[in-house]
C-alpha cells in the first residue's frame, strides 16, 4: 500500500494490518525454518551417500581380491590334481 493511502485508513484498520503482517511474518518464518531443516536433511543425506559410494567402491576392491584368491585357489588345486593323475 502506498503511504497516502495508509494516511486514510483508521486506527482499527492499521492493526488489522499489523496483524494481518505480523501473522504472516510468522508464517513465513516458520516455513524458512523447515525449509532449512530439509535442505540440512538433504545435504546430511548426500554426504552420507558419497560415504556409502566410496564404502562400496572400497569393498568392490575388497571383493575383486577375494575373487583372485579364489580363482588362484582354484588354479593351485586344478594344477595338483592334473599332476597327481597318471
Amino acid at each position: 500500500m502506498k503511504e497516502k493511502e495508509l494516511k486514510k485508513l483508521s486506527r482499527l484498520q492499521l492493526v488489522d494490518l499489523l496483524i494481518e503482517s505480523t501473522e504472516e511474518n510468522e508464517r513465513l518464518k516458520t516455513l524458512v525454518q523447515k525449509l532449512s531443516d530439509e535442505l540440512e536433511s538433504r545435504r546430511i543425506e548426500c554426504r552420507k551417500a558419497g560415504n556409502i559410494a566410496q564404502a562400496a567402491l572400497q569393498l568392490n576392491g575388497v571383493f575383486e581380491a577375494a575373487q583372485q584368491a579364489a580363482e588362484d585357489y582354484l588354479n593351485e588345486i586344478r594344477q595338483q590334481t592334473e599332476r597327481a593323475a597318471p
